[in-house]
C-alpha cells in the first residue's frame, strides 16, 4: 500500500507492505539482515509490516518507478494473539476428529507461531502461496492432506486447496470474508462466511454467516449439530422397535389364531397417547457425554444401519415375548380376557418407558444416575403417560371406552420387574455392543 502526503517537507510517498516486497524496493539496505530480522518476529507470532518512503515531485504517484528507489524506515510488529476460546475450540474440533487447517495471507513464521499456539496438529511445516503455485493439481492433492499451514496465500489458492481436500473425499468447511473468497465458499461443502467483517458476496455464496467472528461458534455448531443428528438417531432407534413390537404381537396373534393379547383400541390408545408424547421427548435431549470425543461420521453413513437393523429385531422380539408372556400368565390364572388384555397393554406402556430410558444414551451406559435422573422434559411425559394408564386402567368412564378392568397390585409389581429385566437385557447386550467396538 502506498499513500502520498503533503507535509513540511513537501510531497511524500509513504509505502507499507510484506517484508520480502518492500525491501525488493527500497536502494541501499542489507536485504539479509533485515530479513533476519523480519524472521525473528515472525517467529515470535508477530504480524510484520516493512515501511518506507520517498519524496514526490510530482502530484501523483509514480508506481512504475518505485522499484529501487524507496528509502527504507524500519519495521513494524503487530501482535494479534488468538482469543483463548478459539485455543480451546481447535482442541475440541481436534478431539472431534476434525482436522482444523489456517490459510492466512501472513508470513510463514507468524502463521507457524500462531498455528503452535492455537494447537494444530502439524504447526510446523508451512506451505506459501508460492510453494502452492509450484505444485500441479495431483501434487497438491498428495501435500494438503498432512499440511496444516498456508501462509502468503490468495484467495484463489483457497479455492484450489478445497478441491484438493475434496479429492480424499473429505467434508470440507471453508471460512471466508472477501469478495474474492466467494468460489472457495461456493466449493466447501460447508462455506462459513463472517457476519461481522465479511463481504455481502461471501454472506451470499455461503452456506452458513457466521454472527460473531469467533471459531469457538464453529466448534459449538458442530456439537449442535451433532446432538441433533442423534437425536433424531434417538427417535428413529426409539420408534421403529417399539411399533415394530406392537404389530408383531398382532400379527403372530392372528397367524396363530389365538386371542388378542391387545385390542386394537388399545393399540390406537397406545401409538397416540404414549408413542406421540414418549418419542417427541426425545427431541429435547442434551448433548451426550463425549459427543465431540467421537469421530465423525462417514459422509454415506445410512441413518437406517445394520446396528440399528439389529436393535429393531432384538426390541421387538422381547417385547413380543413379555407381552406374550404376561398375556398367558394371566389367562393361565384365569383371569378374564379383559384384563389380561388390561395387563398387556400397561406390559407395552412399561417397555417403551424402559426403551426411553435405554435409548437417551446411544454411544455410553444408560446405568449412571444422570442418565436415571433424565431431563425435566422425559419425566413430564412419564409421569403424564403413567397417569393417563392409571387413569384407563382404573377409572371406571375410561374403562368401557378402552375395554379395561383394574389390574391388581402384586400384577402391577410383576409388569414394572418385567420392564426392569427388559432394560436390563438391552442394556448389557449395548454394553457387549460397545465393548467390541472398543
Amino acid at each position: 500500500m502506498a499513500v502520498l502526503t503533503e507535509g513540511p517537507q513537501g510531497r511524500v510517498t509513504h509505502v507499507k507492505g510484506a517484508p520480502e516486497r518492500v525491501l525488493r524496493m527500497c536502494a541501499g539496505i542489507d536485504m539479509h539482515h533485515w530479513h533476519d530480522r523480519a524472521e525473528a518476529m515472525a517467529r515470535r507470532g508477530l504480524r510484520v509490516l516493512a515501511l518506507a518512503e520517498r519524496p514526490e515531485s510530482g502530484d501523483q504517484i509514480d508506481t512504475a518507478t518505485l522499484d529501487h528507489s524507496l528509502t527504507f524506515l524500519g519495521l513494524v510488529g503487530l501482535i494479534d494473539p488468538p482469543r483463548p476460546e478459539a485455543i480451546a475450540a481447535v482442541a475440541e474440533c481436534r478431539a472431534a476428529g476434525i482436522r482444523v487447517k489456517m490459510i492466512t495471507g501472513d508470513h510463514a513464521g507468524t502463521a507457524a507461531a500462531i498455528g503452535a499456539q492455537i494447537g494444530l496438529a502439524n504447526p510446523h511445516r508451512v506451505l506459501t502461496g508460492a510453494d502452492l503455485d509450484k505444485l500441479d493439481d495431483a501434487q497438491l492433492a498428495l501435500e494438503v492432506a498432512d499440511v496444516d499451514i498456508f501462509a502468503r496465500t490468495s484467495p484463489e489458492h483457497k479455492l484450489r486447496l478445497v478441491t484438493a481436500l475434496q479429492a480424499h473425499g473429505l467434508s470440507v468447511a471453508m471460512t471466508g470474508d472477501g469478495v474474492n473468497d466467494a468460489p472457495a465458499l461456493k466449493r466447501a461443502d460447508a462455506g462459513i462466511a463472517m457476519g461481522l467483517k465479511g463481504s455481502e458476496a461471501a454472506k451470499e455464496a455461503a452456506d452458513l454467516v457466521l454472527a460473531d467472528d469467533n471459531f469457538a461458534s464453529i466448534a459449538a455448531a458442530v456439537r449442535e449439530g451433532r446432538t441433533v443428528y442423534d437425536n433424531l438417531k434417538k427417535v428413529i432407534s426409539w420408534t421403529l422397535p417399539t411399533n415394530a413390537g406392537e404389530s408383531m404381537v398382532v400379527v403372530l396373534a392372528l397367524l396363530a389364531g389365538l386371542a388378542l393379547p391387545v385390542t386394537a383400541v388399545q393399540i390406537l390408545w397406545i401409538n397416540l397417547i404414549t408413542g406421540i408424547t414418549l418419542g417427541l421427548a426425545l427431541a429435547f435431549e442434551p448433548t451426550e457425554t463425549g459427543t465431540m470425543a467421537r469421530p465423525p461420521r462417514a459422509r454415506n453413513a445410512p441413518i437406517l444401519s445394520g446396528e440399528l437393523v439389529w436393535h429393531v429385531v432384538l426390541v421387538a422380539t422381547l417385547f413380543m415375548a413379555a407381552v406374550f408372556g404376561i398375556f398367558t400368565y394371566a389367562t393361565g390364572k384365569g383371569y378374564p380376557l379383559a384384563l389380561a388384555q388390561t395387563m398387556a397393554m400397561n406390559t407395552l406402556v412399561v417397555l417403551e418407558i424402559f426403551h426411553l430410558f435405554f435409548i437417551r444414551n446411544i454411544h455410553s451406559t444408560s446405568l449412571t444416575w444422570a442418565a436415571a435422573r433424565g431431563t425435566k422434559v422425559v419425566w413430564s411425559v412419564v409421569l403424564v403417560i403413567s397417569a393417563a394408564q392409571f387413569a384407563v386402567t382404573y377409572l371406571p368412564p375410561l374403562q368401557a371406552v378402552l375395554g379395561t378392568r383394574p389390574v391388581p397390585l402384586m400384577d402391577g409389581v410383576l409388569i414394572v420387574a418385567i420392564g426392569a429385566a427388559f432394560f436390563a437385557l438391552i442394556e448389557i447386550e449395548k454394553q457387549i455392543r460397545l465393548g467390541l467396538k472398543s
